[in-house]
């Protein structure tokens, strides 16, 4: 699509991929598919391009906000990924300071063999595997990949062996029978059901699925694998785990890998522990509606169990619950993009700037450049202008951080992710006057609306519950 001569041919063929033909053939859904078929509107020329432009605007007004296929390696460097550590079973008996202290030794050793060279990620050596710093249950994948002669490689799902790749050249470990299968099975099948391997030195793509312990593999557009039980090769008494890393193996031959994208299935709504049921706690958001909120019900929306905002224009649209509050424990889970921005108001009016009327605390992608010259007051977990929290405790880009906010009268505590950052009286830290010097009317309000507050970025949330303090 960069390509001036090919721009307008290759988006149109976006197009065609992208947009339903038929009840068989489906749309595409995604925040990936979203942004391309976004980036080919003016791309596209020709007598019927107006017709084209108006079929993808149309589309792209009905496309639902779900999460779909993301990608895992974004091209540059290995951000997400990190060195192998033994297997699953091995690291669960492992203490939490040995466990660390093995990763850290096995992410000193990657750069050894494991490298990014144009928009791949190479293999060269005899190393270990490569795997994702994340677990994954159910989900889809499709990945690009390419092996030299006698290469011998494979994806391993869930920290298990194994999504078999190799040189079908290789008749004395049957190879033969081509790439694809769950070769360490030993009840069910392990070979593919047909050759569909392109010549060594080639790209191949995978297209793989993985719902309970049954995995699904298209090799190059060809079915493979059928819905097959992938067998516990750690401990072959046990079933597949429900959650664990995804692996690239490393077999002492070159290769490489790239387009790496992951779409995760069946996320579960949250549910309320036994704990938080006994203790009083409500939940606030069912994953499934926004019906005990009110506000911009437009920028914010319902995907994956989770409520995102994708901001419109300005996009400083605020989501409010519909009840009010005064002392609590509200709990919720929050997952950035990068240099994103958005806020917590506490006892807000429903009108009005929530971190002056009311009291925001941040929600902020600290380590963006953009944000490196940030008063201290404004850092994640913040009160506003008000006083200041700790920083560093926020997790990588991307990943789920745990976030508790306690309020009592003028008292406030911001825990995230198990770490105090901010504990203060409201009132007290602002007697003498705010500490970005502007008034703040609502440091006397003690009740008001709990929300999330839009500042142009794409954030989510999930997990949200509260237990009233004033009842």
């Amino acid at each position: 699509m960069d390509d001036a001569e090919l721009s307008s041919a290759a988006s149109r063929a976006v197009m065609q991929i992208a947009l339903p033909t038929s009840d068989a053939k489906p749309g595409l859904t995604g925040v990936e598919v979203r942004k391309i078929l976004e980036r080919i509107l003016d791309k596209l020329t020709g007598e019927d391009s107006q017709y084209e432009r108006i079929d993808i605007l149309t589309y792209l007004q009905n496309l639902p906000y779900t999460k779909g296929y993301e990608s895992i390696f974004n091209g540059k460097d290995l951000s997400g990924w990190q060195g192998l550590v033994e297997n699953p079973i091995a690291r669960a008996k492992m203490m939490k300071e040995v466990l660390a202290k093995k990763q850290d030794e096995a992410n000193a050793k990657v750069k050894d063999n494991w490298s990014v060279k144009d928009g791949m990620i190479v293999f060269q050596g005899d190393g270990a595997n490569l795997c994702t710093t994340r677990p994954y249950g159910d989900f889809e994948m499709i990945v690009d990949w390419k092996i030299s002669k006698n290469g011998d490689s494979g994806i391993y799902l869930r920290g298990t062996p194994q999504v078999q790749i190799w040189d079908i050249a290789r008749t004395d470990v049957g190879a033969q029978v081509g790439s694809g299968g769950l070769y360490n099975n030993q009840k069910g099948r392990s070979t593919p059901l047909v050759l569909a391997d392109n010549p060594v030195g080639e790209w191949n793509t995978f297209y793989i699925k993985m719902i309970g312990d049954r995995v699904t593999v298209y090799l190059n557009g060809v079915l493979v694998v059928d819905n097959v039980v992938l067998e516990n090769y750690w401990d072959r008494n046990l079933p597949i785990f429900i959650e664990e890393a995804i692996e690239l193996q490393a077999h002492g031959t070159d290769l490489a890998f790239r387009n790496i994208y992951v779409k995760e299935l069946g996320t579960k709504p949250y549910e309320l522990s036994k704990e938080e049921k006994e203790q009083g706690f409500e939940l606030l958001f069912n994953g499934k509606d926004l019906n005990n909120w009110v506000g911009n019900k437009i920028d914010y929306v319902v995907e994956d169990n989770a409520i995102a905002i994708y901001p419109t224009k300005e996009g400083h649209g605020n989501l409010f619950t519909a009840k009010e509050y005064s002392d609590f424990i509200f709990r919720f889970e929050f997952q950035l993009t990068e240099g994103a921005n958005n806020g917590l108001g506490i006892h807000s009016p429903l009108e009005g700037d929530a971190a002056y009327e009311g009291k925001e605390i941040q929600i902020l992608d600290n380590e963006a450049p953009v944000y490196a010259k940030l008063e201290v007051y404004q850092y994640h977990g913040s009160v506003y202008g008000v006083i200041p929290a700790k920083r560093g405790f926020l997790k990588p880009t991307g990943e789920w951080n745990q976030e508790e906010v306690y309020v009592k009268g003028n008292y406030i505590k911001v825990t995230l992710n198990g770490t105090i950052i901010l504990e203060g009286d409201m009132k007290k830290a602002s007697k003498n006057g705010t500490l970005d010097h502007k008034d703040h009317p609502g440091l006397n309000r003690n009740s008001g609306h709990i929300g999330f507050l839009g500042h142009g970025s794409v954030v989510k949330f999930r997990s949200i519950r509260i237990k009233d303090l004033s009842e």
